[in-house]
């Protein structure tokens, strides 16, 4: 045990918490306190716990023993890496802190989005690179245009790494500057200036109340209805919406040929959109809250979604902002009518996959159905919702 005062450091590494770029090359020296009797043949160096080697010191004197580090690779870990003085017996004499990495670059790709007005989101990306190394911070800056005072947003990570939310205290009608600044130890980048209206960035909640029906006896259709969001009731705002399928057997919600799905003609019959199959996305359905599927398969599930655009009727000239897709809504076409006299070599196998799902529907319908004096087709179609959801089909 050494005698020394408690105020005493046992040594001193030169340089302390450096900070250098990517490439760079390193000699750093430990000092020992006169306190402690130890020379510098009694000393040596690790890098993050890994002994360096012996080729790469100096004694600078009696009791200083450098090292040399040459092209330095960035940090391990954004806090630095652990540059430590042993004594021979592995104790712990002085630590630094190296600092390796690069500048940031100037941030890019910055988006923003406006949920109902009350508030806006932005995020972007770090720059082409992205990595610096080093902990980098990033600070998303915003002002009116004609009044020149900045605002530091103070919400980060809500939509992503890279991303911040404005609560509230949002001007319409007011054009908005916005840029994000990152700064790190090796210096600071700003991004370019983005330029935005409120009004052309609102995006919305997802329709709701949206219904799937069969349409009488026809085979190879179904009516979808929704509500519109309850925001878009300003009267600042229409929207327009897009209606995407699948078959309950695809996993994937396809797009193929796009076709626009048209109001209810004269004399009461509604024009269909017919669309390909697979399943896919039906664009643009304009601003009515109604559309007939044409085209389908007979006696299949279909599951359908709808998300809605909202526009200022203002005419905004920005393409605007598609909100999340609704809760998949399921329902079935009916299925073929077979020809009389028909063979089916099959049926007996139909007719035993029909039993076993009898079986398991009306087993559902005791579970989760308390009360149901009507049973439909509408119930069935749930069913199948149900069973999708819960991966048991």
């Amino acid at each position: 045990p050494l005698s020394v005062s408690p105020a005493a450091d046992p040594a001193v590494i030169s340089p302390q918490d450096p900070t250098l770029l990517i490439g760079s090359s390193l000699v750093a020296t430990c000092t020992v306190s006169p306190d402690f009797p130890l020379k510098a043949e009694d000393l040596y160096w690790t890098l993050n716990g890994r002994r360096l080697p012996a080729a790469s010191y100096a004694a600078l004197g009696p009791s200083t023993l450098s090292v040399a580090l040459a092209r330095l690779n960035g940090s391990r870990q954004q806090s630095g890496d652990n540059l430590v003085c042993h004594s021979r017996d592995g104790g712990i004499l002085a630590g630094s802190c190296l600092y390796v990495g690069l500048p940031p670059e100037k941030p890019v790709n910055i988006t923003c989005w406006s949920k109902n007005m009350k508030d806006l989101t932005c995020k972007w990306a770090p720059g082409t690179e992205g990595e610096t190394f080093l902990h980098t911070n990033y600070t998303l800056k915003y002002k009116r245009r004609w009044y020149g005072q900045d605002n530091t947003c103070q919400e980060y990570h809500t939509a992503g790494t890279y991303s911040c939310h404005i609560p509230k205290d949002l001007a319409l009608f007011t054009p908005y500057e916005i840029w994000v600044e990152a700064s790190n130890r090796l210096g600071v980048a700003v991004s370019d200036v983005v330029m935005l209206d409120i009004l052309d960035v609102v995006t919305t909640d997802p329709p709701s109340d949206v219904h799937v029906s069969r349409v009488g006896d026809l085979e190879d259709q179904l009516s979808v209805r929704w509500s519109s969001p309850p925001a878009l009731k300003d009267f600042l705002f229409q929207a327009k919406y897009q209606i995407q399928y699948r078959v309950e057997d695809s996993s994937e919600w396809k797009v193929g040929g796009h076709r626009r799905c048209r109001g209810t003609a004269r004399g009461g019959r509604r024009s269909g959109c017919s669309h390909l199959l697979p399943p896919q996305v039906v664009d643009d359905v304009g601003n009515q809250t109604s559309c007939r599927l044409a085209g389908l398969r007979p006696g299949t599930v279909y599951f359908v979604q709808v998300r809605c655009n909202p526009f200022s009727i203002y005419g905004s000239k920005k393409a605007g902002i598609w909100s999340d897709w609704s809760n998949p809504t399921a329902a079935s076409t009916p299925r073929s009518e077979r020809v009389a006299g028909g063979c089916d070599p099959k049926g007996g196998e139909q007719n035993t996959t029909l039993r076993r799902e009898l079986k398991q529907f009306f087993g559902w319908v005791k579970k989760h159905a308390y009360g149901c004096s009507n049973l439909g087709i509408k119930l069935y179609d749930q069913w199948r919702v149900w069973l999708q959801k819960s991966h048991k089909t």
